[in-house]
Formats: structure tokens, sequence, C-alpha cells
């Protein structure tokens, strides 16, 4: 029978991309995470990983083998789960993985609450733009915005997640605020670069009102987080377009304007939590699941619409 320890080793090593990231979070050294992972190969008879000074790369082999890796680890975390089940508790950890600005500003203020409800719980987090394939991966739960496309998992909405144009006086005063669609050809644009290498169309209503037209940003600066890109609209670099619940703060103290709110629309964009379909899910998850949407249902700022905004918050 393979070792658990091998599996988590391989698994651990393969998310972070190398056994002494691997080891950091397995509280082992770096040897031992390589000694288990070789002794997994050894028992397979194949390569999982192209080792090399600087870098750990799955093997074809080692790619298909994760998400089996992942789903055994998951069934085993299950089992220990309906321990606790069958007392009524929920035990054991769950994996969660949500971007760096909402993670901060929205999840990671609920957590305490969780723990001190749920002692016998552990909670992980993971802070990362990157698209996560939340099955392979071995996360439990997963929180991203955007146009949400069907998948094969659980999606329950926290919010809608309109964009807003926004621009600080300071750089208002400097440049003048847009009127029209147009005459975002005369500004500094700052734009948002996912890190698949994709990037966030503005998109504006048209002067018909029928559908909309797409404009491809002509930025001057990518950031790959919009936290960071409200962070350089603070120093008057241009106007960004930013979520309306990253920017709702910045707007209420006057330190950002709204632009073009009368032509900007971004579409159906949204914020879900997703988590893998299972006809029984473990109280774990249940109760993390239960405690996240509650607590981001109470959060104002997360569910503002533009339409909403005072006069005063815009250019």
């Amino acid at each position: 029978m393979t070792n658990v320890s091998a599996l988590v080793s391989f698994t651990e090593s393969a998310a972070a991309g190398s056994f002494t990231a691997a080891a950091a979070k397995l509280d082992l050294t770096p040897a031992a995470v390589s000694k288990n992972v070789a002794r997994l190969e050894q028992q397979l008879g194949v390569r999982l990983f192209n080792r090399s000074t600087r870098q750990l790369r799955l093997t074809a082999e080692g790619e298909a083998f994760r998400g089996r890796a992942a789903a055994a680890l998951r069934a085993l975390d299950e089992a220990v789960a309906e321990i606790g089940h069958a007392r009524g508790a929920a035990v054991g950890r769950v994996r969660i993985s949500v971007g760096v600005s909402f993670g901060r500003r929205y999840l990671l203020p609920l957590l305490p609450a969780l723990a001190a409800r749920h002692p016998e719980l552990q909670v992980e987090v993971s802070l990362d733009n990157r698209a996560v394939d939340l099955l392979a991966e071995g996360y439990d739960i997963g929180v991203r915005g955007g146009v949400i496309e069907e998948s094969s998992l659980v999606a329950r909405r926290i919010a809608r997640l309109p964009l807003v144009l926004v621009a600080s006086p300071g750089y208002l005063r400097a440049h003048g605020a847009p009127r029209q669609v147009a005459d975002l050809a005369q500004h500094d644009l700052l734009g948002v670069r996912l890190p698949g290498g994709g990037d966030i169309p503005w998109r504006f209503r048209r002067a018909s009102g029928r559908g909309a037209t797409v404009l491809s940003v002509p930025a001057r600066l990518w950031l790959s987080d919009p936290e960071a890109l409200i962070d350089l609209s603070l120093e008057h670099a241009g106007i960004a377009q930013v979520g309306l619940h990253h920017a709702m703060p910045l707007l209420r103290t006057g330190r950002l304007k709204a632009v073009l709110t009368d032509w900007h629309d971004a579409g159906n964009r949204e914020i879900v939590l997703h988590y893998p379909h299972r006809q029984y899910l473990a109280p774990r998850v249940r109760v993390t699941v239960d405690a996240l949407l509650a607590g981001l249902a109470n959060n104002q700022d997360l569910h503002a619409t533009r339409a909403a905004l005072p006069e005063a918050w815009r250019a």
C-alpha cells in the first residue's frame, strides 16, 4: 500500500513547485520530502518530477497522477471527518483558495469567529490570483470573481461584481475628467493582466443603447492585483477599472472619483464560492461554506451598485 506521507509529500511538492516549500508547509526537512517522493516513484515505477537545481516540474505521468493522489487524500480527509460527523462536530482541515485582495479584505476577517465556533476545525487559506483547479490541487472551497463559466463545481453566488472606472482627484485636476469614451485616448490608463496572460476588457454601452462595445485597453502600466491597481491610482498615475467593492472605502472618503459611470458597462460579472459537488458534504466543509456565505452576505460594500453611487462620488 502506498505510504500516505509519500502521497502528501508529492501533492504538496507539486502545488508548491519545490521540495523546500513543501517541507516548510509539512514541517519536514527538504531531504525527507525528497526521499518520500523518490520512494513513491520507485513504488510506481515512473518518474513523477523532472528535477533540476532550480526547478521542479511534473512529468506527464506526474500530472496524471496528481489528480488521483489529491482525490485519495480528500477521501481520507472525509473519512476522518465522518468520525466528527458521528459526534456532530466539524473536524479536520478545510483548504480555501481565494484571490489576494478579496481574501485579505473580506474573507480573512470572518475566520476568527469560525475558528472559535469550531475548535477542531483547521482552516488553510491560499491567497493567489492565478486560476486554480480545485479538484486537482486538493482545495475544498474556492472564491473567485469574473464571468463564471459552467463547471462541475457547485457555485454559490456571493454578490454581483460591478466594475467602476476610477481616478484620483489629483489626476483629474491635472488631466481633466473624460466625458465620453473617445476621451480615454487622451488619458493614462492602468490595466489588470491576469497571471495566465489575459486581461480584463473595458466595456461600454453603445450610444444607441443596444449592446456594448469592448475597448482594447492601451494601458501604460499593467498589474496583476486589483488592490495594487488602486494603490497606483492613488498615486495619480491614471484611470483604472476596479471592482466597486475594492473602491468603495476610497470613493466614500473622496480619495478616488468614479468616471464615465453613465457609459461604463462591465457585463454580467459576479463573485462566487465554489466547492466540489458531493451528495454528502463533509461537515467541516459545510460549516465553513455556511459561515463564509453568511458573513459575506452582511457586508454592505460587497452589495453596492454603481447606480446607487452618490453624485458627490463621481467626477
